[in-house]
């Protein structure tokens, strides 16, 4: 072992998951391995990303705002330089950066941030084309567990009806990762390694094994309202949350859980989602394995987070209503059978033939105490866990940071945690300079977090300076709130603050001019005079 080595990073990302589920940030979801991270190193409790999967991927990868790397919205091409639904060349990856000083660079999982998904297309998008050595995962956004579709190693698209049985693909990114560090110890011993893990679970479809399903039997059976107070009270007593913070109203538009239709089923819709998490998790512990195995845990900073709030998405109409042979997948299951699609009563989630979300209520409590959903930027759209483990590096083992970052941040602490340089230019193109700051002086206490974050995501926009937040949900007006007084954004204190509002305001604009962001009315109507063109 060599002892000058320089540690390796291992980043997990997982999908669609909400502040408060992991049990180490106040959840029902059993997460042994993650905890066990959160113990032995710091949680943060006021970190951000962008509101939606691929714009925060962009971020993360590449230290810039999600616009600024050209991935302003989702993968459709705009022809507007910050909505190309691209990875663009003004911008670099972690792993190229890393890998430009010596690092090898390993991916498995979602990648999401091109549009180009066809196997013989365009590939300059593609993570083996943005840094990284080898890739094994799916290219786009979401998947039937058992058969995902775009399953990619490095640039060559696999057969989805050649995989073994068995198969499901939160196993396979976490197999996938293992045997990239037992590989890179027998072969490159003496080097270390960036490995990006990025799972899809907990996303929709609700697939999940029976057996990890019936961990959670009964578990959710008090219903979203008591489950949500539960979870809040937890929080206190962990000082996640400041005791004075008031949980937020349930959503307007669903039933107290006393007047809910179809309990059974709504149960089973969150214990599936659960049991995904508990599923990566157990994956997760064994990449913790493989570290110790090959001697490089103590040497391995360990970042674990989300990319986005929970998602209040429901998959199709009322579902009293509907026809279910007209909801009949045009992809059928592993084994040739018809996939139902959306989320309907009659059909219980969790088994490959179902392809539906856990919906609105459950996302609430997802982000507990915190208000709204993935797309938003108020804090249950935005607030992440965050979890850093690092025994070499981070001797403040299950302390908390109450510091503010954002996802722009993950790139400039991996290049110091790496000794790696962030370049002026990249195959001979220039690239726009790092957004984000270190949090390795975080690590030790020694710094307050970032003054400024910005935010936009489909005309939700938002500027938080110091403890006051200025927010808005399209095409709602400002609201203003003091985080540090109540960040479940209750009280609206935007019309006794004017100037303060103007202030937040100007700040958010410059930014929004700098960074390629455009009114999203404006979007919509130029989107809408590109379709009448063709």
């Amino acid at each position: 072992m060599n002892e000058n080595k320089r540690p390796n990073i291992v980043l997990i990302l997982n999908d669609d998951m909400g502040f408060s589920d992991l049990g180490c940030y106040g959840g029902e979801v059993q997460t042994p391995n993650l905890d066990g991270l959160a113990s032995g190193g710091l949680r943060f409790t006021q970190f951000y990303n962008t509101a939606r999967c691929c714009p925060s991927r962009a971020s993360m990868l590449t230290g810039l705002h999600p616009h600024q790397t050209g991935v302003g919205h989702m993968m459709g091409d705009d022809g507007l330089e910050g909505y190309r639904g691209d990875l663009n060349d003004r911008c670099i990856t972690i792993a190229d950066a890393v890998r430009a000083d010596g690092y090898s660079t390993y991916m498995s999982g979602k990648w999401h941030i091109s549009r180009h998904i066809g196997p013989d297309g365009p590939k300059h998008s593609w993570p083996c084309q943005r840094g990284f050595d080898e890739y094994y995962g799916i290219i786009t956004g979401a998947a039937n567990f058992w058969k995902p579709n775009t399953l990619t190693r490095n640039n060559t698209r696999l057969d989805s009806d050649d995989l073994p049985e068995g198969y499901f693909f939160t196993d396979a990114v976490s197999d996938e990762a293992v045997k990239y560090i037992h590989d890179h110890h027998f072969k490159k011993s003496e080097s270390p390694f960036f490995t990006y893990v990025a799972y899809t679970a907990p996303h929709w479809p609700l697939h999940a094994h029976e057996e990890d399903i019936a961990k959670y039997n009964g578990r959710f059976a008090a219903g979203w309202d008591e489950l949500r107070e539960e979870r809040l009270s937890r929080m206190r007593e962990m000082k996640l949350l400041d005791e004075s913070w008031r949980l937020t109203e349930r959503d307007k538009s669903q039933r107290p859980w006393s007047e809910a239709q179809y309990k059974e089923w709504n149960q089973r819709r969150m214990e599936v989602y659960a049991a995904q998490i508990t599923r990566m998790d157990a994956g997760i512990g064994r990449i913790i394995d493989a570290l110790k195995e090959t001697g490089e845990y103590e040497n391995t900073l360990i970042l674990f987070l989300a990319d986005n709030g929970g998602c209040a998405e429901e998959l199709g109409g009322p579902p009293a209503k509907r026809d279910r042979d007209t909801h009949i997948s045009t992809q059928t299951t592993s084994d040739g059978k018809p996939v139902y699609r959306g989320n309907d009563p009659s059909i219980m989630p969790g088994p490959e033939t179902t392809y539906q979300s856990y919906g609105i209520p459950w996302a609430n409590l997802s982000n507990t105490p915190f208000c709204l959903y993935k797309h938003w930027v108020h804090e249950g759209g935005i607030s992440t866990p965050l979890i850093a483990h690092w025994p070499e590096g981070i001797k403040s083992a299950g302390e908390l940071r109450h510091q503010p970052g954002q996802l722009t941040d993950i790139m400039p602490t991996c290049l110091e945690v790496s000794g790696a340089s962030y370049p002026e230019e990249h195959d001979g193109k220039p690239i726009l300079p790092l957004e984000g700051t270190s949090l390795v002086p975080i690590f030790d206490d020694k710094d307050n977090g970032k003054e400024i974050l910005f935010w936009e995501h489909e005309g939700n926009c938002a500027v938080r300076q110091g403890d006051m937040k200025l927010v808005c949900r399209f095409p709602g007006d400002w609201e203003l709130y003091d985080l540090e007084a109540e960040r479940s954004e209750i009280d609206n204190i935007a019309d006794k603050h004017p100037q303060k509002v103007k202030e937040l305001d100007d700040l958010y604009q410059d930014w929004a001019n700098r960074c390629f962001i455009y009114p999203w009315d404006k979007l919509q109507e130029h989107r809408r005079k590109r379709r009448q063109q063709k």
